[in-house]
């Protein structure tokens, strides 16, 4: 296959259009970037987490379109060039996709992630590093949570944390309930942390099996399901979400707490601090145990 890029430059109300047409005329894979990036003009798309985006789309937008040979694409270039609906935008250019080991390039751009000196999250294509004595093998997958961002991190740091904090003595982690698992990273971090037994639900099913995949890989036993799945009371309840579903779920959560256990939550921005604390207020105490990067865990005793 020899890979072509056809390069578009459109106006915010086209590129739905645009991306929809170039779906037709059978390109590979369609993707939109700003025009603007990197320069004065370059505007904020995104909102924050659990916020709406402030607008649709960018001013100008540049929408790349990979096709399978030259040919194909310039056809695509000369039949979107007809339609009315392409008055207002531009095609650039069609040029060839330098060939390149892709799985390769891909494995690059993960590296193994520290969590403290001596616990690492480390793809299965690299060594764990010389001072890692715990390990969680995990590659990037369908499922959220590779060990990357704060949240994630935070909440390993946390599990990991407890140890320290006993002086050598394994932390009591009892029975886990991770809520919305993911990956299964945490449960799989509790379960390298002592957990006694571990119940891991999310209400997307690819996460389910992502779980119960990483588990084996790490000789790691839980129980992975829908959260029906989840039952009765845990010692510990990590929920690592959103701030917006955190505190719909907080009745839920806290009911699975067990008497004198830990309720552990992330996903959660610095600005959205006091509002989790007011939506937690009637069941426990939140507070904050760890910062990074604008992020905040959350943690209480029950």
């Amino acid at each position: 296959m020899e890979l072509t890029e056809l390069l578009v430059l459109a106006p915010a109300d086209q590129v739905d259009w645009l991306s929809e047409a170039l779906q037709v005329l059978e390109a590979l894979s369609v993707s939109v970037e700003d025009a603007d990036a990197q320069t004065d003009a370059e505007q904020a798309l995104f909102g924050e987490p659990g916020m709406p985006a402030p607008r649709s789309a960018w001013r100008r937008s540049r929408v790349l379109a990979l096709f399978d040979g030259p040919a194909a694409a310039n056809e695509a270039a000369r039949l979107l060039a007809l339609q009315d609906d392409f008055e207002g935008c531009t095609c650039v250019s069609v040029s060839a996709v330098p060939e390149q080991d892709w799985v390769r390039l891909t494995q690059s751009q993960f590296a193994p992630v520290a969590i403290t000196d001596s616990f690492w999250i480390v793809p299965t294509w690299h060594e764990p590093p010389a001072q890692a004595q715990q390990v969680i093998r995990l590659d990037p997958g369908l499922a959220f949570g590779t060990g990357t961002h704060p949240t994630t991190r935070m909440c390993l740091r946390w599990l990991a944390g407890g140890l320290a904090q006993q002086a050598g003595k394994a932390p009591e982690l009892g029975r886990v309930l991770d809520y919305g698992c993911g990956s299964g990273i945490l449960a799989i971090g509790a379960g390298l942390w002592g957990a006694a037994s571990i119940d891991a639900v999310d209400i997307d099913e690819a996460a389910v099996q992502a779980t119960l995949a990483n588990a084996q890989a790490n000789a790691v036993v839980l129980h992975a399901g829908l959260p029906a799945l989840a039952q009765g009371t845990y010692q510990t309840v990590l929920a690592n979400i959103l701030a917006t579903p955190l505190k719909v779920l907080a009745p839920l959560l806290c009911a699975h707490v067990s008497a004198g256990g830990s309720l552990v939550l992330a996903g959660i921005l610095e600005r959205q601090c006091e509002e989790l604390q007011a939506a937690y207020a009637p069941y426990c105490r939140l507070e904050v145990a760890d910062t990074q990067e604008g992020w905040i865990l959350m943690t209480a005793r029950l």
